[in-house]
């Protein structure tokens, strides 16, 4: 049974950070590259950012580029996204999932049960 299970979401303030986590089981993990999605009310899932199973190649949306950054540990099975000067537009639920095409351009979604994911509200 494959587990996505986020964690470290919250409520910040415009330009404050957050990490959130992914512990994940149940597949091979470090064959595998890895993503986290977000989606707000009213809009559709959208990809945040993308890594290769070694973590060698990274993709972002460019909404987050320079202000986010994607990483993992192929020991703890985990991934991980650092969030910086978070800004209203942020807020939403962020879900982690594997994915196919990191550094292709065309990244999509592996396991088609998603996790319940973890809210960040950025609010002032």
């Amino acid at each position: 049974q494959v587990q996505l299970v986020e964690s470290g979401g919250g409520l910040v303030q415009p330009g404050e950070s957050l990490r959130l986590s992914c512990v994940t089981s149940g597949f091979a993990f470090s064959s595998d590259s890895m993503s986290w999605y977000r989606q707000a009310p009213g809009k559709e899932r959208e990809l945040v950012a993308g890594i290769s199973s070694d973590g060698g190649i990274t993709t972002y949306a460019d909404s987050v580029k320079g202000r986010f950054t994607i990483s993992r540990d192929n020991v703890k099975n985990t991934v991980y996204l650092q969030m910086n000067s978070l800004e209203f537009e942020d807020t939403a639920v962020y879900l982690c999932n594997a994915v196919t095409g990191v550094g292709t351009g065309h990244v999509r979604p592996w396991f088609s049960s998603w996790g319940r994911g973890t809210q960040v509200t950025v609010s002032s």
